[in-house]
């Protein structure tokens, strides 16, 4: 016998069938839900998670097709098997059509319907694996794209997957430039929310004073310059998703107001007077500690565990080198395409330089290397010299992006670029891009400055 906690839902009008089959996946560990009639069938899709739907075809209210097209758009990934006593070839392939996992004809063998079910839902399990990492999947089901293969990518992916269909606040932590917004994107798209909106909101972006009428709406005339009703975040989001990016840097007094409406489910409009319910779904982020800032008194200690309730961190890139690699060439055929270049790859000593820098800017640093790299290379192969960083690393860390191989004057030279590219990027960085400057600092001429600016294509 298995003990799974998957939940099967049986839409069966005949009562004596519907208790054999319930009686039977019961049996095999699953947990199950009756419906007697296709409209009972599609509220508990709606209203329930289900893992595998097993519905017959001709049914009262709503038939079979209904129900396996109510439970494709609630998700395109839970398998349905559709069972009839009116078996044909024509109703199958509709029914394939439609999208059902299989198609059995009544009478059957119990049995052969258990291997089935154990297949369809061992078979979703090996589709859903890594959805998030395998760009087919992307393309089929729209999902935002995340690039990785190294364990700690694929960790990350596997709870966002579990945590996706609950309506559990989640609380993703990371440094600035890991991607938390496209993991709060992919699991809006996972949940059954996914067919409402997703309403990001940065609150380091926005002053503090405008903050709660951005979240929170306002009422016409609540305040100087509010001269029409404007809705908030809160209410744009309802049945959706609302992710509250950068949300430690939020005011203690907004936080109360924030904490009410995650725990009463309400709002009110500045300058209103009535409550508003709203069914929002909450995925906050941070680069703070926000424990941390618990402790300072930063942060409301009650709000921090009602966002708590489900921690997600994203690794910074310098923790998963493993996918420079894959991130590069991703970057590189986006902004071939988007830039309409010629298609570019990279050379080991290029590679190698972006595998020893610390990423201090992570996954978007990285992009935006990648981005100029495609714009400096005038040929199809990105070479040392199109890498511009815009944060050196230590000369150290550097030279082991070289390629220690042959004439020692060859390695030389590229030592001396690596090391007078920092060190004009630097008095450059320190003098505000003036010159002039820059060149008393170096002690160089300005004529000898501006040529090993255009030799090495220095920003």
């Amino acid at each position: 016998m298995i003990y799974s906690m998957d939940t099967i839902l049986i839409v069966e009008d005949k009562e004596s069938m519907a208790e054999m089959l319930k009686e039977t996946i019961e049996s095999e560990g699953y947990r199950v839900l009756l419906a007697r009639d296709g409209m009972e069938g599609i509220k508990h899709l709606k209203e329930s998670r289900t893992d595998l739907v097993l519905t017959d075809l001709r049914l009262p209210k709503k038939d079979g097709m209904e129900v396996l097209k109510a439970a494709k758009e609630e998700s395109q990934l839970t398998p349905v098997i559709v069972m009839t006593a009116y078996g044909s070839i024509e109703t199958a392939v509709a029914a394939m059509k439609e999208g059902a996992f299989d198609f059995i004809t009544k009478p059957f063998d119990t049995d052969h319907l258990l291997v089935l079910i154990r297949r369809a839902i061992e078979t979703q399990r090996v589709f859903t694996e890594n959805i998030l990492l395998k760009e087919e999947f992307v393309s089929k089901l729209g999902f935002p794209r995340i690039i990785g293969r190294s364990e700690k990518i694929t960790d990350v992916a596997q709870k966002v997957q579990k945590v996706a269909t609950t309506r559990t606040t989640v609380l993703l932590i990371g440094e600035s430039g890991t991607g938390k917004e496209l993991f709060a994107r992919a699991i809006h798209n996972l949940s059954p929310r996914r067919h409402y909106p997703f309403v990001p909101i940065n609150c380091a972006a926005i002053p503090r004073e405008l903050l709660e009428s951005e979240l929170f709406g306002h009422e016409k005339g609540s305040f100087t310059g509010a001269d029409v009703k404007k809705l908030g975040k809160f209410e744009l989001a309802d049945k959706g998703t609302i992710f509250l990016d950068e949300i430690g840097t939020m005011d203690l007094s907004l936080q109360a107001k924030l904490l009410r409406a995650i725990e009463e489910g309400e709002i009110e409009r500045v300058g209103g007077v009535k409550s508003i319910n709203i069914d929002v779904r909450i995925v906050a982020s941070s680069n703070k500690d926000l424990e941390k800032a618990v402790e300072d008194n930063k942060f409301r200690e009650d709000l921090f565990y009602r966002l708590n309730v489900f921690p997600i961190m994203i690794p910074p890139l310098r923790e998963r080198r493993e996918d420079i690699p894959l991130l590069v060439e991703f970057f590189i055929n986006k902004y071939c395409l988007e830039i309409k270049t010629s298609v570019k790859t990279i050379s080991r000593e290029a590679l190698d330089m972006l595998m020893s820098y610390p990423w201090k800017g992570n996954v978007r640093e990285l992009e935006n290397a990648i981005e100029r790299a495609i714009i400096l290379c005038d040929g199809n192969v990105i070479m040392p010299e199109h890498i511009v960083l815009s944060q050196q690393p230590v000369l150290e860390s550097t030279m082991r992006s070289l390629l220690m191989e042959g004439p020692l004057e060859d390695v030389a030279k590229e030592a001396t670029r690596i090391a007078e590219t920092q060190r004009i990027s630097k008095a450059l960085k320190e003098t505000k891009g003036n010159k002039s400057r820059a060149a008393d600092i170096l002690q160089v001429s300005y004529k000898t400055l501006l040529t090993k600016i255009k030799d090495y294509r220095i920003e």
